[in-house]
């Protein structure tokens, strides 16, 4: 009988260094789309990671032998841009204790706010032992770095409890997202609202035809290179509307999402006659879609709802998914049919006083928002 082969903990700088097969081997539904050898690459070989961006990778990788059995995408930070747990406040608080917050490791999926796997596990492995390795590894490599601490955001509930159970603090967050309930159509779903805001949805839908506008999704072999020159500078547009001047992602990753991703990326395109207005950037994993960036050239009423909630519900309805998540925040969401769900993120801070202070933060947080999640599921205006 031969012996197995002992795990070993290795450290890579580029999602590269592992062949597509064997990373994508790792990925289950609750993984994909943004843990996708394709995704990350393309986020690497863009420039929207790496140097001068504030993501400097370090994954963390599970081998036996010359098999690789688990991995963790993760970050040292520089800041917190494009990363959609908030921690400001913690840094001005880490600044005022004298202690140095950045930098810091971050386990997550870039400029990404959605749920999914953090610790990727092949098939057939202890799927609770490959974590505890790789959440404990994280510890390890950022105390051996010198780094404040180690944050793993959106992670899936079940992660969080092997996180807590290593130490790490667990923080609630709130997001909208929109379930599927058997919807045979848009006017299925609109019969779940009162008439007055059956009303309100149809007039903010029929906005724009008045304004001579029509929307449609692209998807697969009608995706091309100058779409992803379009919605690039749309997305750009976004960030400079906001005032800022830095745009995280490049024209090279949604050239490289487009071509490379092609099986689940697709956009919304809103034309005046061949005018694009506005558009969105969305993604498809197993059974769920998610809007991940929009923009627009020109203010329009309402254009907003249709085209980044409006128009993907009623394409959720059609192929049959069973949730559409939007992003993040955004409270408008719930009068228009979607649901609060609980995010997860979890945090260890080396500096004890400084842990304790963001732990009694996250204790009065959480209590705000366990609250609160009865009174906004009532504010969704659905009918049970």
């Amino acid at each position: 009988m031969s012996t197995p082969h002992p795990t070993t903990l290795r450290l890579l700088s580029s999602v590269t260094d592992v062949r597509t097969a064997a990373w994508d081997a790792l990925l289950d539904d609750e993984a994909r789309p943004f843990g996708e050898w394709r995704w990350l690459a393309a986020l690497e070989e863009s420039g929207s990671v790496g140097p001068g961006t504030g993501w400097h990778a370090r994954y963390l990788t599970l081998w036996r032998g010359r098999r690789l059995i688990a991995a963790a995408p993760a970050w040292l930070r520089d800041d917190s841009h494009g990363e959609y747990v908030f921690d400001a406040t913690w840094a001005a608080l880490a600044s005022q204790q004298g202690v140095r917050y950045y930098p810091k490791l971050v386990l997550a999926s870039p400029h990404t706010p959605a749920t999914g796997r953090r610790a990727l596990v092949a098939p057939g492995e202890d799927r609770a032992a490959c974590e505890r390795t790789l959440f404990g590894g994280a510890l390890e490599l950022a105390r051996s770095e010198g780094l404040s601490g180690v944050h793993v955001l959106f992670p899936t509930e079940a992660e969080t409890r092997v996180l807590a159970e290593l130490g790490y603090r667990v923080r609630l967050g709130v997001q909208y997202h929109w379930h599927n309930r058997g919807y045979a159509s848009w006017e299925d779903f609109l019969a779940r609202f009162s008439a007055r805001r059956r009303h309100q949805l149809r007039r903010e839908r029929r906005a724009l035809v008045a304004q001579g506008i029509t929307l449609d999704t692209l998807r697969g072999e009608a995706l091309s290179r100058a779409d992803a020159r379009v919605v690039h500078r749309l997305y750009a547009a976004t960030y400079r509307r906001h005032g800022s001047t830095r745009v995280p992602l490049t024209e090279a990753f949604f050239s490289q999402a487009l071509s490379g991703l092609s099986h689940s990326v697709e956009l919304v395109v809103a034309r005046r006659g061949r005018d694009v207005v506005g558009g969105a950037f969305n993604v498809a994993g197993p059974g769920a879609l998610y809007g991940r960036f929009w923009g627009a050239r020109e203010a329009l009423p309402f254009l907003h709802f249709n085209v980044c909630l409006y128009h993907p519900v009623e394409e959720a309805i059609r192929r049959s998914l069973a949730r559409f998540e939007p992003g993040a925040g955004g409270e408008h969401k719930l009068t228009r049919g979607f649901e609060p769900a609980l995010t997860y993120s979890a945090h260890l801070l080396f500096h004890p006083r400084l842990d304790r202070l963001v732990g009694d933060f996250l204790d009065q947080e959480r209590a705000a928002i366990l609250e609160g999640l009865p009174r906004w599921r009532a504010e969704t205006g659905l009918k049970d």
